[in-house]
């Protein structure tokens, strides 16, 4: 069967993202990385449904404003007035359009994933029209065999917490980092995740970085941690960059 590596962005790719082995957990609706005080790695059925769309012409309502004054509120006499409203040029048809300027560049349109799309999918699809995909599904054959996420420090608030309790670590030049690798209980075993892992860091240093680091957890069970095990990263040419008993930091240069 042939071996493919898919990048996630858009809802098609999202599809082939496998669940997680253990069932109470779900890396499809997982925002713990990215959401650094209530971020979940558990299980939320309803994020993988697209959100309902507004009807067209429609705007969501705007947020209530605490400093705007109440309908009943007294009129501050000493508050000088308002400005006018801008004059309307007489001159100016409504039927003619703005010309364009010949000078300015166009802006090429980035790419998104839609505001209709799953909550983690929008969530994966921030950084596509700058940075590219935040994460790749291995496929064997049409089976989705392993899944990783990755992305700038930037994106994953946590991860910069986590690796501010280490000073020791270089802040110069700043990794990127690997979030999240797992494979299916069907393809462990198999050099999957190894291989995926090896995939997301050429494409990172393709993509300017000059390293990559992950944060794994020990003595937890496989399916619990969305970051594997130190031996894991180490037989994936990584090296511990700061030692703890529970929550290493390891790292590979690009």
């Amino acid at each position: 069967m042939a071996i493919r590596i898919v990048d996630v962005t858009d809802t098609e790719t999202f599809g082939l993202v496998p669940p997680c082995a253990d069932p109470g957990f779900d890396h499809r609706t997982c925002d713990y990385w990215e959401d650094p005080d209530r971020g979940s790695k558990a299980s939320r059925a309803a994020w993988l449904e697209a959100a309902p769309a507004a009807p067209p012409g429609t705007r969501p309502p705007a947020p209530a404003n605490p400093f705007a004054p109440d309908d009943d509120e007294v009129v501050n006499p000493f508050a000088p007035a308002r400005r006018p409203a801008a004059a309307i040029n007489p001159f100016a048809s409504d039927d003619d359009p703005l010309a364009d300027n010949p000078f300015a560049p166009t802006r090429p349109a980035r790419q998104t994933v839609g505001p209709d799309a799953p909550r983690k999918l929008t969530l994966l699809g921030r950084g596509l029209g700058v940075f590219g995909s935040y994460a790749k599904v291995l496929l064997d054959g049409d089976e989705a065999a392993a899944y990783a996420q990755f992305g700038p420090l930037s994106a994953y608030p946590r991860a910069q917490r986590l690796r501010d309790l280490y000073p020791q670590l270089p802040s110069a030049p700043l990794p990127a980092v690997i979030t999240c690798i797992a494979s299916t209980a069907a393809g462990r075993h198999r050099g999957h995740a190894r291989a995926l892992v090896d995939a997301v860091c050429d494409d990172l240093e393709r993509r300017g970085f000059a390293a990559v680091e992950a944060y794994p957890e020990r003595d937890t069970r496989p399916d619990a941690t969305s970051a594997a095990t130190p031996e894991f990263w180490l037989s994936a040419g990584f090296r511990i960059a700061a030692d703890d008993d529970r929550f290493p930091v390891v790292r590979r240069e690009l």
